[in-house]
């Protein structure tokens, strides 16, 4: 049985992490970690603790739907104490990203803006379609709830470094996310990524082609944040064995 800990387990997908975990054969929730209170019951046989190392000692694996500070904590302290980690997490700076990336060296670790599989699969399709459909403008749009923090979305960001790659462009160097005024006409490698906040959305991504004459717009809508729970422990189930690396969801699902 794979003991699983759940770091961020007072936010939306947390919730649904232990809810899912209850249905989830050969694995169980053994500790979540919360920096006062959890704000709902669970089974007492659950260790909570505010002690991030008592937190790890109790788990074989961390699944991590935090905040990008939090994440950055969980980070540090598994360089003391190793152990796997699926990073859901979103909104990363470049320090945490390159904290992340050393942190792999010592632990296998499964970074990924989404967990689904449809977006895992799209991320391959923009990749082919911006490579065969040159001279295309690409403009990605993007979905969510009014409470969402970070903008775009982790997921937007990843889509636009896919339809990037497939370029041969760097996406910092071409991504627009926002227009106004009188800024002249559309430049022809650029890449839009723009965002859409509102109501109860759970996610929708649009990554459009559009050329003279056709266009052709590959979009992704979440109906359910379970979407994202069942998918991050799908890819614990795999990640516990590995060695240690920086993994994405891709590698779990076997998608390249």
């Amino acid at each position: 049985m794979i003991k699983v800990g759940i770091f961020g387990a007072n936010g939306r997908v947390g919730k649904l992490l232990i809810e899912n975990l209850i249905e989830t054969p050969n694995m169980s929730l053994s500790s979540v970690f919360v920096r006062n209170t959890l704000n709902f019951s669970i089974d007492p046989s659950v260790l909570i603790s505010t002690d991030i190392k008592v937190f790890l000692n109790a788990c074989d694996i961390v699944i991590d739907f935090s905040l990008p500070d939090a994440c950055e904590s969980l980070l540090e302290a598994a360089m003391v104490t190793p152990k796997p980690l699926v990073i859901g997490t979103t909104g990363l700076n470049t320090h945490q990203l390159n904290l992340l990336k050393e942190a792999s060296l010592k632990m296998p670790i499964l970074y990924a803006t989404n967990m689904s599989l449809g977006v895992a699969l799209l991320n391959k399709l923009v990749l082919q379609a911006s490579m065969a459909l040159e001279g295309f403008d690409i403009e990605i749009v993007e979905h969510h709830h009014k409470h969402k923090k970070d903008a775009p979305s982790g997921t937007a960001l990843t889509l636009g470094e896919h339809a990037a790659r497939g370029r041969g462009l760097e996406l910092d160097k071409v991504r627009v996310s926002g227009r106004d005024g009188n800024i002249g006409e559309r430049t022809k490698d650029e890449i839009a990524v723009m965002a859409i906040r509102g109501g109860d959305i759970v996610g929708r991504h649009t990554v459009g082609f559009y050329n003279d004459g056709e266009f052709l717009e590959l979009n992704h809508t979440a109906t359910s944040r379970s979407t994202f729970s069942k998918g991050a422990i799908r890819a614990g189930s795999w990640l516990v064995s590995q060695e240690a690396g920086l993994y994405s969801i891709s590698d779990c699902l076997d998608i390249h």
